[in-house]
């Protein structure tokens, strides 16, 4: 079997055909692994019972109880907790740490009878646009090692680009399952805040995060989506499933932004946009241009809001409770020593710059501002799908960066997030669909066609993104 170019509807149909069984789907993607990790660097842990969850997936099928996802290998980040297993945020900080239940995401999975793989690198604590910021070594992009995956869910989606697995989950806090997916040519998709719950993911900005899906295809990603949405009444912001009932409408009429493409944009990014745009078209799309004269600040505000709420979650993280503990004379040093030693630079960078916007004197310079500007933001949204149904834009700026490019230039590496960060501050679902390949400093490499729908229209990205994977054969 091909599980490099396999799709979980193919895998789905091959398995109830009994042309394979989900042990024999399972050692395919083990070995794959096996063979190719080591270079890649996209799984930090293959758990040691992957095959005896194939074979209950084996025995739902043999009873007639299968599911969409039975029998399917699916990798999780490193930040989704699975109970007896670890999990760590890639951060020394949370070094040996054991989950004590599932998340919500894997307790559906697990009904779903779903074979998880492992659990893939990402940045730490989910701080980062490359993958590079993680303390067990920088994940690679599978079609050109030389470069970055993308982040901060970089393993995901390279697991998956790889070939490793057939899908994967990820977490999105501005960008970090799209702008992956788009680096690795993968589908990547950010779903409505509150689709999914958040229980049981390890948080870094809570009004921002969600869990998403990473396939091989728009249909591949909607099967997983469809598999862990839905209320939770353990997550407070969970929506009703009712919120959804009237998501049923074909989007005719997308929106371009034009203003907001025209600066810090690779001309063959944006070329491979604008030819998209015009297939589109030709399929029967109207286009139609639009103003989002907020936008600008989105990526400010964004770098202002989430570093005070990461600061927040990260608090917990006090050498007492979880993973690491450095010895001192008294429970303030332990507290110092453990975090100095268990977190990176970037994750220390982030605390300190939201302590700071949210200390006493710079709160209502900073944060409080802040909001406001996200307010206008999502009122930016509000307007624009008053005439439009959705919203596109290039996934990024550029394709995937050299690793080491930006290391020393943190607002270099902030600017690959300047599309993604708006959906995630207005709460809006987007997905990234590969467009096709460009030329990049001497490579050729994926692009990412980015679509933005209004709240609850989820169901509108999957139509548009699969016109996309049509157009683009």
């Amino acid at each position: 079997m091909n599980i490099k170019a396999m799709t979980i509807r193919q895998a789905r149909a091959s398995l109830d055909a009994k042309e394979y069984s989900a042990q024999e789907l399972a050692e395919a993607a083990l070995d794959a692994i096996k063979k190719e990790n080591g270079s890649i660097n996209a799984f930090l842990e293959v758990f040691d019972d992957v095959l005896e969850q194939a074979k209950k997936a084996d025995e739902m099928i043999l009873n007639g109880e299968q599911k969409a996802l039975t029998g399917i290998p699916l990798a999780l980040k490193d930040n989704i907790l699975m109970k007896g297993k670890r999990v760590g945020a890639a951060s020394r900080i949370l070094e040996g740490y054991v989950a004590s239940y599932d998340a919500e995401v894997v307790k559906k999975l697990r009904v779903e009878g779903a074979v998880l793989i492992g659990r893939t690198n990402m940045d730490e604590f989910a701080m980062g646009s490359s993958t590079e910021n993680s303390a067990f070594g920088v994940t690679r992009n599978p079609h050109d090692h030389n470069r970055v995956p993308g982040g901060s869910s970089g393993g995901s989606a390279a697991a998956v680009a790889a070939g490793f697995v057939l899908g994967a989950l990820g977490s999105d806090t501005g960008g970090s399952i799209r702008q992956p997916a788009a680096f690795c040519g993968v589908v990547g998709m950010k779903p409505t805040y509150g689709t999914v719950s958040r229980s049981g993911l390890i948080a870094m900005g809570s009004s921002l995060d969600q869990i998403g899906p990473f396939g091989k295809t728009a249909e591949d990603a909607k099967i997983i989506l469809d598999a862990i949405r839905g209320h939770d009444p353990n997550d407070s912001t969970s929506l009703p499933d009712t919120f959804f009932e009237h998501d049923n409408n074909a989007p005719k009429v997308i929106g371009v932004p034009k203003d907001f493409l025209k600066d810090g944009i690779d001309e063959n990014v944006l070329s491979n946009f604008e030819l998209n745009i015009r297939k589109l078209q030709e399929k029967g799309y109207e286009i139609k241009d639009i103003a989002l004269p907020n936008f600008t600040y989105a990526l400010g505000v964004y770098y202002i809001l989430m570093p005070a709420e990461a600061s927040t979650n990260l608090a917990r993280f006090d050498g007492i409770r979880y993973g690491l503990s450095v010895d001192g004379v008294d429970t303030r040093e332990v507290n110092e020593r453990t975090r100095q030693e268990g977190f990176g630079a970037e994750v220390r960078r982030r605390i300190l710059l939201g302590t700071f916007v949210l200390s006493s004197g710079y709160v209502d310079a900073y944060y409080r501002k802040a909001t406001a500007v996200r307010a206008l933001i999502r009122q930016d949204f509000e307007k624009a799908f008053e005439t439009v149904d959705v919203i596109a834009t290039p996934t990024t700026p550029t394709p995937a960066f050299k690793i080491g490019e930006k290391s020393n230039d943190p607002l270099s590496m902030y600017v690959a997030d300047i599309f993604t960060t708006p959906v995630n501050l207005a709460g809006v679902p987007a997905i990234s669909v590969p467009s096709g390949s460009v030329s990049f400093e001497g490579s050729t490499l994926p692009v990412g066609f980015q679509i933005i729908a209004p709240h609850g229209r989820d169901a509108s990205l999957f139509t548009v993104a699969k016109d996309i994977e049509d157009v683009k054969k």
